[in-house]
């Protein structure tokens, strides 16, 4: 049989495939010219004595979008695997195709993915992120993710981009408490690393279960010899088949773009804060009705906390002790008296204003960290269950949190668009060598029809689940799973010798990227 990489793009006419291709770059320059404008737009009323922000600015979202680019030719050539090798699109016109639902996923995604990941970052860092400090860790963060991901790119194997962010944000979180000892910082949020280490962990094993469940169901279902046969030389498969598979390869393209394409956007919104908080720190987009509306709120949560604080003053710096209860989860008598001081000392900012939008540059920075640290102290307080609140009045808090992401927890369109090129161009590059792994390097006998379909179909729904409930997951491991899955369910044999070198990738990812960031952490204070 001939090897998928040789496929000849007979299947689709030149001038069709031509005009795809130049359709794709004529929106990725439209989206590029979009992001541009808007980013001088945004950047024509910030006053500064130096140049210095916009350097560091242009610097970090640089390397931002090159972690977007190198995951989209990492993770995303896991996508267009199997229509390249089983023929069902020419690689030309697949990466296109691939590239151009990335870029949907990436516009319609909600942003929860991107903050549930910034939420394992030291409390003390995202509130400090214009500091040196700040600039260490998203470079750090940053650098050790591409570093690695490169190093698994080259050796051809299926490793994890979320995996490896993950293990940098826990690197630098690490390297921040031992720089600092155990007073005046957080250091890792273990319970939240712990909820996202299970959703990377378990995804593959039902990747791995449910793709090859779905495979047996199909041949007692589908008994059609077509579906269950390899590909033959460069001939694409029947229509139905190839629909099936340009189907799957859609629906995962699409959930890695609104999945994996937010972990680079919360990185790219700290960036923003850190560098010109005066624009990006509080959403301008908040109208004064709606701020009239968050004022009503604020009143009325403050009053609902006052039902629980026992009588307690809070003390003269209330704002201390939450940071201190988000950065050690411990409750004290002092913790709710606080919280209810802070929302009623935000609810007093942004009143002199009467909008959101409104609140003065030099004290933009300050609401917005006020603002960050009640949405925390709240989301923990919940997780915590204590103290017990009424059902009632949790729905009160419950809106108030939601108001105040509202205004904090934001991503402008052109930062989606600006992501989505990234990850667009980056699935034009380096798929060849994944796509190698994925059909011929898993299971002893080529990958056949069916079992690319089922692997994909699952990946797509697995990912597309997780993204509802804001969970990281990742696609190469689904998907790579998946496909051992089907090769187990389908009785062709596992090469070991593959499966070892996915395992031991999966297994080093972690350590070696909690390596590289912390050092790059410590590096780059030591540098700014």
């Amino acid at each position: 049989m001939s090897h998928p990489l040789s496929v000849q793009p007979g299947a689709v006419p030149g001038r069709f495939r031509n005009l795809g291709i130049a359709a794709f770059l004529l929106m990725l320059a439209g989206g590029a010219a979009y992001v541009v404008s808007h980013l001088v737009t945004d950047l024509e009323g910030v006053s500064t004595s130096s140049a210095l922000p916009f350097v560091l600015l242009g610097i970090a979202l640089l390397i931002a979008l090159g972690f977007e680019f190198v995951n989209g030719f990492h993770d995303t050539a896991n996508a267009v695997a199997t229509v390249i090798y089983t023929h069902s699109l020419s690689p030309h016109l697949a990466v296109v195709w691939s590239g151009a639902w990335n870029f949907a996923g990436v516009l319609v995604s909600s942003g929860a993915v991107a903050f549930g990941i910034l939420q394992l970052l030291p409390v003390e860092l995202i509130l400090q992120v214009g500091s040196h400090s700040g600039f260490a860790m998203v470079f750090a963060l940053l650098i050790a993710a591409i570093i690695w991901n490169l190093a698994t790119w080259y050796l051809g194997l299926p490793s994890s981009s979320s995996h490896t962010l993950i293990g940098s944000i826990i690197g630098v979180g690490l390297m921040n408490q031992l720089l600092h000892g155990a007073n005046g910082t957080s250091g890792v949020d273990w319970s939240q690393a712990l909820g996202v280490g299970k959703s990377l962990l378990f995804s593959p094993i039902v990747g791995f279960l449910l793709a090859g469940l779905l495979l047996w169901v199909l041949k007692a279902a589908v008994r059609v010899p077509a579906l269950y046969a390899e590909p033959e030389g460069n001939q694409p498969p029947p229509f139905w088949i190839r629909a099936l598979l340009i189907l799957t390869c859609t629906g995962v393209s699409f959930a890695h773009g609104s999945n994996d394409g937010q972990k680079g956007m919360g990185l790219i919104m700290l960036i923003l804060i850190g560098t010109v908080p005066t624009v990006y720190a509080l959403n301008r987009a908040v109208t004064p009705a709606e701020t009239q509306t968050f004022l009503a709120v604020s009143h009325q949560t403050a009053a609902t906390f006052g039902k629980y604080t026992n009588g307690v003053a809070p003390s003269a710096n209330p704002r201390a002790d939450v940071e201190a209860y988000v950065q050690k989860r411990v409750l004290t008598s002092a913790t709710l008296p606080a919280v209810q001081a802070l929302t009623n000392s935000i609810a007093a900012q942004v009143g002199e204003t009467g909008s959101i939008a409104a609140v003065p540059q030099n004290e933009v920075d300050n609401v917005r960290n006020n603002m960050y640290l009640a949405s925390e102290a709240i989301r923990l307080l919940k997780k915590s269950g204590q103290p017990a609140i009424a059902k009632d009045d949790q729905a009160i808090i419950d809106n108030y949190k939601q108001q105040l992401d509202h205004a904090t927890k934001f991503i402008p369109t052109w930062v989606k668009v600006a992501v989505a090129i990234a990850l667009g161009l980056g699935t034009m590059v380096g798929w060849k060598r994944i796509v190698i792994t994925v059909g011929e390097k898993i299971g002893k006998q080529h990958l056949t029809y069916g079992q690319g379909a089922s692997a994909e179909l699952v990946a797509m729904v697995t990912i597309g689940a997780a993204d509802a409930y804001g969970l990281p997951v990742s696609t190469t491991h689904v998907l790579s799973s998946g496909v051992a899955g089907t090769m187990a369910a389908n009785g062709s044999g596992l090469q070991w010798n593959t499966v070892r070198s996915l395992l031991l990738a999966w297994v080093l990812t972690l350590p070696a990227s909690i390596l590289l960031a912390g050092g790059l952490y410590w590096l780059f204070r030591a540098i700014f």
